[in-house]
């Protein structure tokens, strides 16, 4: 049984608990950040925890810990679970109120260690569909634990056959999947949407970095009218990693297979992922 760090113990999963007036369970009051393990050395451990500290920060929420303290604790975590590769969920809840709504000063940190799943092989060899929805994220830069837009959302797309939903404002601008990052090839450039309408994805960053080197680009927002035009398209994410995406909506992008610089994306991010030594 997996072992989780819950408010300064270590529990077995089915022993964790936090009580039912905290925060998050009355009012969705947290944040969050999720990560992978690669060669057992979390992946970019570092990033998400500052980005952890720029979503508390964000809403108002004091962190228990310091950052090296977090480090600490999700490393101790992890040393307490035996899988092959893991995933980490790290999550600061609101605490106990006074008065049930305004924070206090007793936030919670809780540490989950689970077992890497794998996607279904068909998504990376054949490419998957993806449908858009016109929901404006709050409060983009803050990964928190409200996630009711998303779940709407992704109950949508499997019902329409779709693995992930994608996000598009008002103004028809598509920004984000609602676990993932959005990426679109025109031509050889790599286009996805700036950072100041999205969260920040450190799998996101990682793809950038790796693709600078080979294709230029483009960080610019992408009307959904511009669909017919992308000729590649491929979504970012700790879970999902690298996957393309063959259709958007009714719409079938390119040929309708993985296209040839998705498939140099995902070979550069398996050769960067398979040597991960931290």
């Amino acid at each position: 049984m997996d072992i989780y760090y819950v408010h300064g113990e270590f529990v077995a999963e089915d022993q964790a608990h936090i009580s039912v007036n905290d925060l998050s369970v009355i009012r969705g009051f947290g944040v969050f950040d999720f990560l992978r393990t690669y060669n057992g050395v979390p992946f970019h451990l570092d990033d998400h925890l500052k980005r952890l500290e720029r979503s508390a920060r964000l809403i108002g929420l004091k962190l228990p810990h310091s950052r090296a303290e977090i480090k600490g604790i999700v490393e101790a975590t992890l040393a307490r679970n035996d899988h092959q590769e893991s995933n980490i969920r790290i999550v600061v809840t609101g605490g106990l109120s006074s008065d049930g709504i305004t924070p206090g000063d007793s936030p919670r940190l809780l540490v989950m260690v689970t077992e890497v799943k794998k996607m279904p092989a068909q998504w990376y060899t054949s490419g998957a569909k993806v449908i858009t929805s016109h929901v404006d994220r709050f409060m983009p830069g803050a990964k928190s634990i409200n996630y009711i837009p998303a779940i709407l959302c992704q109950n949508e797309a499997r019902n329409q056959q779709a693995i992930e939903a994608i996000y598009v404002d008002r103004n028809g601008f598509l920004l984000e999947g609602t676990t993932s990052n959005f990426f679109a090839f025109i031509g050889d450039a790599l286009i996805t949407p700036p950072c100041d309408r999205v969260l920040p994805g450190i799998t996101r960053q990682v793809v950038l970095t790796l693709a600078e080197k080979e294709f230029p680009i483009v960080e610019r927002q992408l009307h959904k009218d511009e669909i017919r035009l992308l000729d590649e398209v491929f979504l970012a994410s700790s879970v999902r990693e690298v996957v393309p995406i063959v259709h958007v909506d009714s719409i079938q992008v390119g040929d309708g297979r993985p296209g040839s610089r998705t498939q140099r994306i995902m070979q550069l991010f398996r050769d960067n992922t398979v040597s991960f030594q931290g």
